[in-house]
């Protein structure tokens, strides 16, 4: 029987990552071009890699460097359209500033708690400040990886989030937007939902608890 609910922040409780770049591209004037070939190869490096080969996004999600250190690093390799680098300090800030709560989603975590299931957050910081109001009401457990030295897709990230809940892998379902991440979690016999739309979201977790969560 399924218990609990694992489930991402950026791009799952709030409105899609794509989008709060777009509004940071157009303000601080950034090449998109250029952008999307920087962050295609870091993100594909700290997601998809060869084990034991990391990137400064590894460290930023373990906490390993601050975020002042990890915007010069990617300062230094972006280029606005005036032909010079972005100002490096507060560019994470600047970058997710677009993110909104997406209420159906938290409201569905209300109604999952309310039925018994037990739920916890488990997200990657970028050293970003998260609005954790209302979160007492939401989740039982929350694991973000800045700090506590883990990261997605690492097994072990999963496993402490496990052990938080009190619930084996079998016992759990995992929302995410990344597919590594969701690979992850099936691989220790958690049952994964690729987040792309909070509506079709929504209802597979219904399909899979059996309870109505809207």
């Amino acid at each position: 029987m399924l218990k609990g609910v694992l489930i991402d922040w950026g791009g799952v409780l709030t409105t899609g990552l794509s989008e709060a770049i777009a509004e940071w591209i157009a303000a601080d004037r950034i090449d998109a071009s250029h952008y999307r070939d920087v962050m295609r190869e870091l993100v594909l490096h700290a997601y998809e890699g060869p084990e034991g080969a990391e990137n400064t996004i590894h460290a930023l999600e373990r906490g390993e460097i601050s975020g002042l250190e990890f915007e010069r690093d990617l300062a230094a390799r972006l280029i606005t359209t005036d032909g010079v680098p972005p100002v490096a300090e507060g560019l994470l800030n600047r970058m997710f500033a677009g993110f909104q709560r997406v209420e159906t989603m938290y409201d569905m975590l209300g109604r999952a708690r309310a039925a018994g299931l037990r739920t916890c957050l488990l997200s990657n910081s970028w050293a970003n400040e998260y609005p954790r109001e209302g979160w007492d009401d939401v989740f039982d457990e929350i694991v973000i990886s800045g700090e506590i030295g883990m990261r997605k897709p690492e097994s072990r990230i999963f496993e402490h989030a496990l052990g938080k809940l009190g619930l084996a892998g079998r016992e759990c379902v995992f929302v995410d937007d990344i597919e590594a991440n969701i690979e992850a979690a099936r691989a220790l016999g958690i049952v994964g939902v690729h987040h792309r739309d909070p509506e079709l979201t929504i209802v597979e977790l219904e399909r899979l608890f059996g309870v109505p969560l809207r």
